[in-house]
């Protein structure tokens, strides 16, 4: 006994020193597997399938939710599958490793041009590639994002391990538009580019997987020692677990918080393109700028709300953070051509508030899981992890989609890389502007109305602590 005794005690030691710098590197490094890939899809997928690949822009913007169709049961099934899996690398790991070489291919695949004449045959080869990135991405983000509750702990333990992720999301962004840029600026050929820009995410995107997983590992093996007491989650059937995750009202807050945030922030992102090109008039590397702007402001930004955040509370610098945001909405909505200083300086007062939805859903998630874990005796991070990364595909998939239908209701006119920019009926303009600005102002006011009203302060998630560890103990 008494050699288990010494251990035990080793490993309440470790636990109760700080998060060490080489876990909370290496975990935001895993988070450009899924960050650097999807800053470039999201800012330039849709731009690319109809001014590259000639896509009609309804059929561009189904794209995604055709996909979506396959990953509403993909997502939720790999977090339930995840809970279940039973290695020597635990339950996460091998999920992130079997995963990360086809994410790099599908994605690569995904810029490729291919030699259709048909509408049909375009829009069926990119369906499909689509489909096998999202399985890939499945298999690798939804294990990496329960990771935050499985390393931590505490409240606080929480807030500064997703500041890492958040950290690393808006750079992971930003290096993206830089490699983006500079790419674009140095080859001629603009179905070269954007196949070379997604070989290189492609790349990025696998070797930041295998680093994560490898530096995170003995933290994860200490927590899960201290946590052996309680028992593994209940072999039930999927859809009574996800009753289960549904019934938890914490966990609606926080999943509406992150689809009103990723909705809104998807749909700007999604348009900005198109606004700096069709609407402002100026070359195509303004856009790449005024991306940088506005992730450069959000990532400097990033450690002030870190630190209000373990000083206020997570969803108190939600709600400060979201109104900076809306603010550079509705004057980016009133812009008119020529006043490009103006343009920039509302790409920096958007990056102001950015920052709040890449920090504040996920670090809010454990503090759910720790709630459900006090309520069945379970840890089931997996489901709940698997439905909100869930959110964030439909998020970005309705958001194109949307935007899609809407450009071609409006008489938008798509063109291939090889032939020259068309000018834009005054109806498509207007349906720039409406996206840019007013229609996702909505949707983050619907995020700032949750976050408002979030039940799980720092209080309440300390009591929630103290009894789970009673209960462990026991």
């Amino acid at each position: 006994m008494m050699p288990n005794l010494i251990d035990s005690e080793r490993q309440e030691q470790a636990l109760s020193q700080p998060l060490n710098l080489k876990t909370k590197l290496t975990y935001g490094v895993g988070e450009m597997s899924n960050e650097v890939p999807g800053s470039i899809l999201v800012f330039f997928l849709l731009f690319f399938l109809t001014n590259r690949a000639g896509l009609n822009p309804g059929l561009a913007g189904s794209v995604l939710l055709v996909a979506k169709i396959w990953d509403a049961i993909n997502d939720p099934l790999v977090g339930w599958l995840s809970d279940r899996t039973s290695s020597r690398w635990g339950r996460r790991y091998p999920w992130m490793l079997c995963g990360a070489i086809p994410l790099g291919v599908c994605f690569c695949l995904l810029w490729w041009v291919p030699p259709f004449a048909s509408q049909g045959l375009l829009f069926g080869y990119y369906v499909a590639v689509t489909i096998l990135f999202y399985t890939a991405l499945t298999a690798v983000a939804i294990p990496y994002t329960t990771l935050a509750s499985e390393l931590t702990q505490t409240y606080d333990e929480r807030t500064v391990l997703v500041s890492f992720k958040a950290i690393f999301s808006i750079a992971s962004s930003i290096l993206a538009l830089v490699v983006a840029r500079i790419i674009i600026g140095a080859i001629a050929d603009p179905k070269l580019q954007y196949l070379i820009l997604g070989a290189i995410a492609g790349t990025v995107a696998c070797l930041a997987t295998v680093c994560c997983v490898w530096g995170t590992r003995q933290r994860f093996r200490l927590i899960q020692a201290q946590r052996q007491s309680a028992p593994p989650a209940a072999i039930l059937p999927i859809l009574q677990q996800f009753k289960v995750a549904l019934s938890n009202r914490p966990f609606l807050f926080v999943a509406g918080i992150y689809l009103c945030s990723w909705l809104g922030v998807q749909v700007t992102a999604a348009m900005l393109p198109y606004y700096v090109v069709n609407w402002m008039g100026l070359p195509e590397q303004h856009f790449t700028q005024m991306a940088l702007t506005v992730q450069g402001t959000a990532l400097v930004m990033m450690f002030v709300w870190s630190y209000l955040g373990q000083r206020i509370g997570k969803h108190a610098v939600y709600c400060c953070g979201v109104p900076l945001t809306l603010l550079a909405q509705v004057s980016l909505f009133l812009l008119q051509p020529g006043q490009v200083g103006l343009m920039y300086a509302g790409g920096v007062l958007a990056g102001l508030g950015l920052s709040v939805a890449y920090l504040v859903p996920w670090s809010l998630l454990p503090d759910v899981v720790d709630l459900d874990e006090l309520k069945t005796g379970e840890r089931r991070e997996g489901i709940f992890f698997g439905l909100v990364v869930q959110l964030q595909k439909v998020a970005i998939a309705l958001s194109i989609f949307m935007v899609g239908k809407i450009l071609d209701g409006s008489g938008f006119i798509a063109a291939g890389a090889d032939q020259a920019a068309p000018i834009q009926p005054e109806s498509a303009l207007w349906a720039i502007r409406w996206l840019i600005g007013p229609v996702p102002s909505v949707v983050l006011i619907g995020g700032w109305l949750l976050a408002y009203f979030y039940p799980l302060t720092r209080q309440v998630h300390g009591e929630i602590l103290l009894k789970l560890n009673e209960q462990r103990q026991s």
